[in-house]
């Protein structure tokens, strides 16, 4: 058996005889005694979370990391599906430099949706297979207190950038053994009363705040990649000082600048580790977390 031997399919996972299943669980181990006691923030959006069998992997690896000790939080976006409802009333979708300009109707919809219909829709999931887990907004506890994102000259209607993030009701739930899953709305603190908050953005401040050892963002790409076609081209680590560079080149370009950035941030406020995975591999979060293998690109210090 190779030292590399990773369940990748379900099918593979099934046709694996039992030494094979207790050699994956021995060889996860001193990962598990990495993080056990340590809290993990995950952003989930994406395919991965339209992707009915994917986001049943999803689910099940962060119950699993939470069976054996290790404490997640849950942020997650909702972009297509706020895009399905604002299609249903007859509106269109309107992105300003990527974010999605939100006047007060689409407010209205982004709550209804994130806070709603799949904040709960997670909750329910997780707790179908026997996790413990609460459904909570930015709004809730004062978590996620922002102002009107301003000062490159565009107007994004009702986007909020974050200046202030309580976790105590996140450490109260961790503490008493529930999952955490925040739809990222937040409480306006200039006078408008809520703002809608890009989810890679909220995940990194939450993990800031929780002095969390990892922040790991699901996407819909294998990673950092020379190639974006080619994904033998995958960089898997990036240090800090390589990330403006590789903007320069051209090789992180478009939507994947924000999110390197939020990265970086994060590390720089002192989250121990950070990394883009690809959440089209099934359980790509166990083998980011209990492998050697990783399923991404992780940026370091």
């Amino acid at each position: 058996m190779s030292d590399n031997f990773i369940p990748h399919t379900p099918e593979t996972v099934k046709n694996l005889s039992n030494l094979e299943k207790a050699y994956v669980l021995a060889r996860a181990l001193p990962y598990i005694q990495k993080y056990r006691g340590q809290t993990v923030v995950i952003k989930y959006g994406g395919n991965a979370m339209i992707n009915e069998e994917l986001k049943e992997t999803v689910i099940s690896d962060i119950v699993l990391l939470t069976c054996v000790g290790i404490n997640i939080v849950l942020v997650h976006g909702g972009g297509p599906e706020i895009n399905e409802m604002l299609e249903k009333i007859g509106k269109e979708s309107k992105f300003v430099n990527g974010l999605r300009y939100t006047d007060a109707e689409t407010m209205e919809i982004v709550q209804m949706v994130l806070s709603g219909k799949l904040n709960k829709g997670l909750v329910n999931r997780i707790q179908q297979i026997g996790g413990k887990s609460v459904g909570l907004s930015g709004i809730d506890g004062d978590l996620l207190q922002a102002v009107k994102l301003s000062g490159d000259g565009y107007d994004y209607g009702n986007v909020g950038e974050i200046v202030a993030v309580n976790p105590e009701i996140l450490n109260a739930n961790i503490k008493n053994g529930f999952i955490p899953v925040v739809s990222t709305v937040a409480e306006g603190t200039d006078g408008n009363p809520v703002y809608n908050i890009n989810a890679d953005t909220a995940a990194a401040k939450i993990a800031v705040a929780l002095g969390a050892s990892n922040l790991i963002l699901l996407t819909d790409i294998a990673g950092v990649m020379r190639d974006p076609k080619d994904p033998s081209t995958l960089i898997p680590e990036i240090k800090l000082e390589e990330i403006e560079p590789l903007i320069d080149e051209g090789i992180i370009k478009g939507g994947m600048i924000p999110k390197i950035r939020c990265c970086a941030d994060a590390l720089k406020e002192g989250v121990s580790s950070a990394c883009i995975i690809d959440g089209r591999v099934p359980h790509s979060i166990l083998l980011e977390m209990l492998s050697d293998e990783g399923a991404g690109t992780m940026f370091k210090l």
